[in-house]
């Protein structure tokens, strides 16, 4: 395996290069994927019947934590990979973890919120609305899940194996992963919950 020492860790094989260049394509069948949940959202959003309308149930204070959590998880991840380029693995693996224990509190106050709808008669059956919302929410949720353990794996391979161009290609991708979770919020904060706060 040649290593070219004058590139990133990360890109510093053909390999390396060829599986980040894969994990883009499969971040366009993601952008795909959260495109059609957005816009059945946006066709159901205002069909709610008798069931509760988006201001009627969204809270403000949690979406404010949720969203606080997860773009400052965006900000420690960057921290990490820039730890990984200087070679400091023990800051590089702290900056993972904080970026993890961000992401479950995150998640922790997603499930609180769900449990909030449902106690407050908005379940997944209640309306086309809730049924969208639920689906969008519950995908980016399931995301962020799936980030959890797939972080958790990574470290514990770092810290085994140590900082090799495999490792490193392995955490610079995940890294993408994470951002582009981050950036699906931004649009659910945005369009979602900003725009059905709106009093029309």
């Amino acid at each position: 395996m040649k290593i070219d020492e004058s590139l990133p860790l990360e890109y510093s094989t053909e390999e390396n290069r060829l599986k980040i260049l894969g994990f883009w394509i499969f971040l366009g069948a993601e952008i795909a994927l959260f495109s059609t949940l957005f816009a059945v959202y946006f066709t159901l959003e205002n069909r709610f019947g008798t069931g509760p309308s988006a201001q009627e149930i969204f809270h403000m204070p949690p979406v404010m934590i949720e969203t606080i959590l997860l773009l400052t998880s965006s900000f420690t991840i960057g921290l990490g990979i820039h730890a990984m380029r200087l070679g400091l693995k023990k800051a590089m693996m702290t900056f993972f973890v904080i970026t993890l224990m961000l992401g479950l509190g995150f998640l922790g106050v997603e499930i609180y919120e769900f449990v909030t709808y449902v106690n407050e008669g908005a379940t997944i059956q209640t309306s086309a609305f809730l049924s969208a919302l639920m689906t969008l929410l519950g995908t980016h949720g399931l995301h962020v899940t799936f980030g959890l353990f797939w972080g958790t794996a990574i470290l514990l391979q770092v810290r085994k194996r140590g900082l090799t161009p495999e490792t490193a290609n392995k955490s610079f991708i995940f890294s993408l992963y994470w951002h582009f979770l981050d950036v699906v919020w931004i649009f659910i904060f945005s369009f979602v919950y900003l725009k059905g706060l709106m009093v029309l």
